[in-house]
């Protein structure tokens, strides 16, 4: 009988690191499609696949919410302080804030948005949405995107989204490094850390 726990026990085991490791392997294999084409809040196309070979903190946001994207936006603007200091911000990484809601985040509101946080437009900190002439394209477009790093979100009806609350690091090649949570949890030290290790 003795045997057969033993035995038990460990197939237990070999299955929660299997499927440990699975999640780990998934996670770091995580690419941007090269395909993947947005509109920046200057209404330029923004094309991944010729996107600058710089470390890239990624943000999944909408500008009608009302509580962790704008927390988020705001660590995040101090954390680009803190890389100014250092001479990398923008020499080697950049930030990018991609609305999942692009029907209504216009590029002229992204671009407002920007604003309200006091976010220079020098090329460093870009913000992404939908073509408004080609919607429903852009709309797969962010959600494909969004679910290459298993970000999911949904609107309920009311305008508000229920999102996942991760920030994502990519290396040059826009491939998955580390996600860290966002709003009050969001740690610039942390965050600031891994990427000047990665560099």
């Amino acid at each position: 009988m003795k045997k057969i726990y033993i035995i038990c026990s460990l197939i237990v085991a070999v299955g929660i690191t299997a499927g440990i490791s699975f999640f780990i392997i998934r996670d770091h294999m995580a690419t941007i499609p090269e395909s993947t084409t947005l509109v920046t809040m200057n209404g330029e196309t923004y094309d991944f696949a010729q996107s600058e070979k710089k470390l890239k903190l990624v943000e999944f946001m909408y500008t009608h919410c009302p509580d962790i994207c704008p927390t988020t936006t705001q660590k995040m603007n101090l954390l680009k302080s803190d890389l100014q200091k250092e001479g990398v911000f923008g020499e080697n990484v950049q930030f990018l804030t991609i609305s999942i809601d692009p029907y209504r985040d216009t590029p002229e509101i992204m671009k407002n948005y920007m604003n309200t946080f006091e976010i220079e437009d020098d090329g460093n900190w870009i913000m992404l949405t939908g073509d408004q002439d080609d919607m429903k394209q852009d709309q797969q477009e962010i959600l494909d995107l969004a679910n290459t790093f298993k970000f999911q979100y949904r609107d309920p009806g009311d305008g508000f989204f229920i999102h996942s609350t991760f920030v994502y690091l990519l290396d040059e090649n826009n491939r998955y490094i580390k996600k860290f949570p966002m709003g009050e949890e969001f740690s610039k030290e942390e965050v600031y850390k891994k990427i000047m290790n990665e560099i």
